[in-house]
C-alpha cells in the first residue's frame, strides 16, 4: 500500500509541476498576445504551483518511510 501512495504522490507531484512550468512559458506566437488576451497575462500563483509539485515530490519519499508495510508472512494479530 505504501509503494501505491508513493508512487500516486511522485506522479501527481510531477504533473502539477510540469503542467505549472509549462503554462508559465511565454508564447513567441506573433500576433498571439493581441489576438488572446489572456495568453499576454500571466497566470497568477504559478510558482506556487511548481513549488507545491515539488514537494509532493519530495513527502513521498517521508510518505514510503513513515507508512508501514504489512508483512505477509507473518499472521496478522489485532
Amino acid at each position: 500500500m505504501r509503494t501505491l501512495i508513493t508512487r500516486t504522490l511522485v506522479v501527481v507531484g510531477l504533473a502539477t509541476a510540469t503542467v505549472s512550468f509549462a503554462l508559465a512559458l511565454p508564447l513567441r506566437l506573433p500576433g498571439a498576445a493581441a489576438g488572446i488576451p489572456a495568453v499576454a497575462r500571466p497566470i497568477p500563483y504559478l510558482p506556487a504551483a511548481f513549488i507545491a509539485g515539488l514537494m509532493l515530490v519530495f513527502l513521498a519519499a517521508v510518505a514510503y518511510e513513515l507508512l508501514t508495510d504489512r508483512d505477509t508472512t507473518e499472521p496478522w494479530r489485532p
